[in-house]
């Protein structure tokens, strides 16, 4: 069993405890046993890729999918066998799951109904979500007369008017054109901070994960890979899958030459690279840089880490400018740099040193997915 359970802060209860659950379904394992815990106001995001178990996770929790074994609880409470309408969770789903032939204003009033809600109280809610996001003219409109962004804002209102304290959303941008669905990331992260509600999300998208979430939560075959903020997993991956998977990155393989005090010194194309880490001399490594910490040098910067090579090609993108260096041991390394037609001695066929400063060295056991 996997257990990444972070301690909450003092006086403070979870919103969510997984302990142990687990699915499988025949000899496929969907979900190995797996433990976690969301914090109450938290905006938490399952990450993986297809297959990697973060929606199965996430169904559970949600009540529409039964687990194998083990626990999970809200607010305190067991609620792993609980029906779905006793769990107090909303739910936002990719395809919105509006009702064709009702209005957006009764689409929103659907669950206050449900709830038996007085109809003046109805109103008033209504109207309410209705200006957070932003669509008050639409009250009395059929959602195919609106655009798919708006049919998504509309189902977060129909997700938000009843006021319920956790929400899970199932890739809910997933169907948007880019423009739109980053227009809709910061909305989200914007209504999660202003309601102070418990956000549990789904994506395989890692650039909407980075952007919105407090805690990453990275799966993998079934597994939690590793538990941690934006930046933690983005800076200091745990893992080759993690470091791979989630922004661009360079690997260099490597064997340990030495352990000290003062770092690890790692024999790696042709020379010597310094790192930190907790393997032996002789450990089989992997080096891990991201593009944007390397520099397409003409000779090697003071303390930092270089490699020789030559520059294959370089690729302008406006802001920024690309340089693929490829390395005199084999080997490519790509060199991500804020374009300066001053300083850039990157022309294809240059001999260059890619360099960057040690404290941006990873130092990852050789075998995918393993720990050190």
């Amino acid at each position: 069993m996997t257990d990444l359970t972070l301690q909450q802060n003092a006086g403070t209860p979870p919103k969510l405890v997984v302990s142990g659950l687990h699915k499988t379904y025949g000899a496929t394992v969907a979900l190995h046993p797996t433990d976690l815990t969301l914090r109450s106001g938290e905006f938490m995001t399952l990450l993986g890729p297809s297959g990697s178990g973060k929606t199965t996770l996430l169904m559970m929790v949600a009540g529409l999918l039964q687990a194998d074994g083990g626990e999970l609880s809200i607010d305190g409470h067991k609620a792993t066998y609980a029906p779905p309408w006793e769990r107090g969770i909303g739910m936002v789903f990719q395809n919105y799951a509006l009702f064709p032939h009702l209005t957006v204003f009764e689409n929103i009033a659907f669950p206050l109904r449900m709830r038996r809600m007085p109809e003046a109280e109805i109103r008033r809610e209504v109207a309410r979500v209705l200006e957070i996001v932003q669509l008050p003219h639409t009250a009395q409109r059929q959602p195919r007369a609106l655009s798919g962004g708006q049919q998504q804002r509309i189902a977060l209102a129909r997700c938000f008017v009843f006021k319920p304290s956790f929400i899970l959303m199932d890739e809910p941008l997933g169907a948007l054109d880019k423009k739109l669905r980053d227009q809709l990331q910061l909305e989200i992260k914007h209504l999660h901070k202003s309601l102070g509600i418990t956000i549990l999300y789904v994506t395989h998208d890692q650039e909407e994960a980075l952007t919105m979430s407090d805690r990453i939560c990275l799966m993998n075959g079934g597994r939690i890979e590793q538990l941690g903020t934006p930046a933690e997993l983005y800076f200091e991956p745990a893992t080759v899958f993690a470091a791979d998977f989630l922004g661009e990155s360079n690997f260099l393989e490597g064997k340990v030459r030495s352990n000290s005090p003062d770092g690890l010194v790692i024999d790696a194309v042709g020379g010597a690279i310094s790192g930190a880490g907790n393997f032996a001399a002789g450990s089989a490594v992997k080096v891990m840089v991201r593009p944007e910490s390397v520099r397409a040098a003409l000779k090697p910067v003071e303390g930092w880490n270089a490699v020789p090579g030559t520059v294959r090609e370089t690729i302008f993108v406006g802001g920024v400018t690309r340089h693929y260096i490829e390395l005199a041991e084999g080997g490519t390394v790509v060199a991500l740099e804020l374009t300066d037609r001053r300083t850039q001695p990157a022309d294809p066929g240059r001999e260059v040193f890619a360099t960057w400063p040690v404290s941006a060295t990873v130092v990852l056991a050789a075998e995918k997915g393993k720990m050190p």
